[in-house]
């Protein structure tokens, strides 16, 4: 059996190194580029107007609008935020830095501030190309934009099914495998304890369908993000002295030619730069065609009002809350000590909170892990509709709770892997779609932006 699972993780690492090579993190760095390009930087020029569109209007009563689905777009992009704000936002960011230094932080920013521009994107063509079944709820995502708008039913197929797959892994098993290790680490909770319990509540969101995970959503990320956001500006706010050492550091690691000049600093800065916007990417999902899935089933008609909602959506997961991370880190003088990810943001908040930062962070890890565990299995229940019908959503649930059992008591390494080797499967085939539906994307922002200058 050890090498039968070898022999999975050789072939493994083997499409890994394929999927997620520099050329294709190049790739969605350049889909971002020629959008915002394209575009004349929208995420700038027009910030103003789409804060006033996405987080002006949060406490708004939506429920007025088109009820065709019981969805609106704050619960849209509060489910999106549920699948990307994950443990990766606590240990995720604090690994950037250790292997890449101060300086990743840096092109993680790069990578979300031309993110912004990818996810409208997506968001625009999710909503376009989206269907609306008898009963009124809207599907769509890459899939639809892909068969439909690409005319390339095989490559869409892949996308599902890559989607399906990593929603097990990387939104599934993973996630209640942080939750049950760090319950267990603080609070000696056993792990099959805490499967059975994390099952249980995820079974009756799940089993609720798509109104239910929403509405859960809804409330449960904008206060993890805010319980988080709060507790890091303590931390920061205590050790604000070293602020703009901070700043100095995250860049100059993003920008020491000095170091550049010799062999080994260019292998540094190229580091840098990749574990900079590999972080940002996996944070905010922006390129992997996760999110558009849920932004297409809001009762938003204007596809571009849904992808300013993806703006802000990059916005929330990676310029607030990995910021958060970031700042913590490099403020309470933690880093030159060398230490794992979670170790790194536990020690950062323990300079503040004393043994509560362990406590503070292990409450973080358990809120995020849950949130994403139910955004990515509406992710799966999509794609598993798109490709079987809806007649075997159920099984696919029933699976989603069987592998939250399994996932808090086993070893995952290999899983973490092959999930990652997913997620780039998924990319491949959005990507194409965006770069050869992106007239699309223009034209219908254009046309949105001159008919609100004749209002």
């Amino acid at each position: 059996m050890n090498r039968f699972f070898e022999i999975i993780d050789k072939i493994n690492s083997i499409i890994n190194s394929v999927v997620w090579s520099p050329i294709i993190l190049a790739l969605i760095i350049f889909v971002g580029i020629q959008f915002s390009i394209r575009l004349k930087f929208f995420q700038i020029r027009h910030c103003k107007f789409w804060i006033k569109q996405t987080f002006g209007t949060i406490f708004k009563n939506q429920n007025s609008k088109n009820k065709q689905t019981g969805i609106t777009s704050v619960q849209a992009v509060s489910t999106a935020l549920a699948s990307a704000i994950g443990t990766g936002n606590i240990v995720g960011v604090a690994t950037a830095i250790t292997l890449g230094g101060a300086g990743a932080v840096f092109w993680m920013w790069i990578s979300a501030f031309l993110g912004m521009m990818t996810i409208f994107a997506e968001n625009i063509l999710g909503v376009k190309y989206r269907k609306t079944t008898k009963n009124g709820e809207n599907l769509g995502g890459p899939m639809y934009y892909i068969e439909y708008g690409l005319k390339q039913k095989w490559l869409a197929y892949i996308f599902a099914l890559a989607c399906i797959l990593a929603s097990f892994g990387i939104g599934n098993m993973t996630q209640a495998n942080s939750i049950s290790a760090s319950l267990q680490k603080s609070f000696k909770f056993s792990p099959s304890i805490t499967g059975i319990i994390v099952a249980s509540l995820i079974s009756f969101i799940i089993l609720g369908g798509v109104s239910r995970v929403a509405k859960v959503s809804e409330k449960i990320v904008p206060f993890m993000a805010l319980f988080y956001i709060l507790g890091g500006l303590i931390v920061i706010f205590s050790h604000i002295n070293n602020f703009p050492k901070a700043i100095l550091n995250i860049l100059s690691g993003a920008f020491n030619l000095k170091s550049a000049a010799s062999g080994v600093g260019s292998f540094t800065i190229v580091n840098t730069i990749k574990y900079g916007i590999s972080r940002g990417i996996f944070s905010n999902e922006a390129g992997l065609g996760s999110s558009p899935i849920v932004h297409a089933a809001s009762n938003e008609t204007e596809p571009v009002v849904q992808g300013m909602w993806g703006i802000f959506q990059v916005f929330v997961d990676t310029i607030l809350v990995c910021s958060i991370t970031a700042f913590c880190i490099l403020t309470s003088g933690v880093l030159p000590e060398e230490k794992d990810g979670a170790l790194l943001s536990i020690q950062s908040f323990s300079t503040t909170f004393g043994n509560a930062g362990e406590i503070f962070v292990t409450i973080s890890i358990t809120l995020f892990a849950f949130a994403t565990i139910i955004g990515w299995s509406y992710y799966g229940e999509k794609c598993v509709e798109y490709l079987y019908g809806k007649q075997n959503i159920l099984i696919y649930k029933a699976l989603c709770i069987v592998f939250t059992l399994f996932g808090s008591v086993m070893k995952l390494d290999l899983v973490w892997s092959i999930s990652d080797t997913f997620n780039g499967m998924m990319a491949i085939p959005n990507l194409i779609a965006l770069l050869f539906l992106s007239n699309q994307v223009v034209s219908e922002t254009k046309k949105y932006l001159n008919n609100k200058k004749k209002v």
